[in-house]
């Protein structure tokens, strides 16, 4: 059975996705980066791709923000001997909501009507499961991208990252402009919104809808609808092309977790998830694991005898304390870590924790360096396995 540190390597020398997913605050975007960049240091036309709102990509590769288009890295000073090349990005909902609409619109007129919408422009970017949903059409849009032979997808904290699941459901359902039709119909009158009722009832729902919303609002909602009549196919096509690439062979899953009992937690229950939903799942990294520090004396032995003579007493004493409370402390997250083994049965790597954080490529090619043990992945093709 081939160890993890090689499954990963040979994922990213196969694969042209993969998707590194976690709870906040385990240093999943860390690990994409750094496995963006050994993929770029062994041959690959790589780009890492974050949809998490933080900047902590940026951060990570030491810029100081990133556009929601491939920028180029230099590889130069940090990974001189790199074969390949490597960009990154962050995700613009709104921009990918409108180049989605832009391509499905049947007429320019059409378009015009959605993008120039004022419901569409406050909440195109806010509605539930349009980041995720926008997402993954930027996955879709990239995986076609003769620029890149892999595109790693770094996620928002898990619960989120389960959202990219299930968002082109909720979002087509959203978007179903029937559900909506039969909400809106009393104000409906030859595919137009009219102001006119004829019930007490009617009148009393257009009072609330004035009071709470104004009565511009559901002018600008039916509009928005009647608009987006005849995109809803393509939609719901692009929906069905972005399950299909998240269950292809050629895609792969990548779980990041600490050695802390919540983030182990969640981590199996996406793990589960995935499973479930079928994806193609790849190995666990677990970050940020304490090393036991070599043995510890024996109790019995006085803390400082036997020491140098220039060595203070208190001060081994403390070193002593220190080494034990390290041990304790690894030997509570290894269990923590095999119960995490046990429940995925998948190939697990642990990473050591650092002195401080990654805030630049070099630290990411140090990072890769503790993933593979300085091995490049083997036989990077330098075209897409898709």
């Amino acid at each position: 059975m081939k160890g993890p540190a090689a499954v990963l390597a040979q994922a990213l020398a196969e694969r042209s996705i993969l998707v590194v997913c976690g709870a906040g605050g385990v240093g999943k975007t860390t690990a994409a980066a750094a496995l963006a960049v050994q993929a770029a240091v062994s041959g690959r036309r790589v780009l890492v791709c974050t949809i998490d709102p933080s900047r902590r990509l940026a951060t990570s590769l030491g810029l100081q923000k990133l556009p929601d288009r491939p920028r180029r890295l230099d590889l130069r000073t940090a990974a001189p001997g790199a074969a390949g090349e490597a960009w990154a990005m962050t995700l613009d909902t709104k921009r990918t909501f409108d180049a989605l609409v832009e391509r499905h619109a049947k007429s320019d007129e059409a378009r015009d009507r959605i993008l120039q919408n004022r419901f569409y422009q406050k909440v195109s970017a806010a509605l539930a499961g349009s980041h995720e949903y926008m997402a993954m059409e930027k996955l879709l849009e990239l995986s076609a991208d003769e620029r890149f032979d892999l595109v790693v997808l770094d996620t928002p904290p898990t619960r989120h990252a389960l959202d990219f699941l299930e968002a082109p459901g909720r979002l087509m359902g959203f978007l179903d402009t029937s559900v909506l039709r039969w909400f809106l119909k009393p104000y409906f009158v030859a595919g137009r919104l009219t102001l006119k009722v004829a019930t007490r009832t009617g009148a009393m729902a257009m009072k609330l809808v004035d009071k709470y919303l104004g009565l511009q609002f559901l002018q600008d909602l039916s509009e928005f609808f009647l608009a987006f009549e005849g995109m809803y196919d393509g939609f719901k096509e692009r929906a069905a092309a972005v399950h299909a690439l998240l269950r292809d062979p050629a895609t792969g899953f990548v779980l990041v977790a600490s050695p802390a009992r919540v983030a182990v937690d969640e981590a199996l229950y996406f793990h589960q998830r995935l499973r479930e939903a079928e994806m193609p799942f790849v190995a666990t990294i677990v970050n940020r694991v304490h090393g036991a520090g070599g043995t510890a004396p024996r109790r019995g032995r006085r803390a400082g005898k036997g020491a140098r003579a220039d060595v203070d007493a208190a001060l081994a004493r403390a070193l002593l304390e220190a080494h034990e409370d390290l041990s304790r402390l690894a030997r509570a997250e290894e269990k923590v870590i095999e119960r995490l083994e046990d429940q995925t049965d998948e190939p697990l790597l642990r990473l050591p924790e650092l002195e401080g954080d990654v805030h630049d490529l070099r630290g990411l090619v140090v990072v890769a360096d503790m993933m593979f043990g300085g091995a490049p992945a083997a036989n990077a093709p330098r075209r897409k396995a898709r």
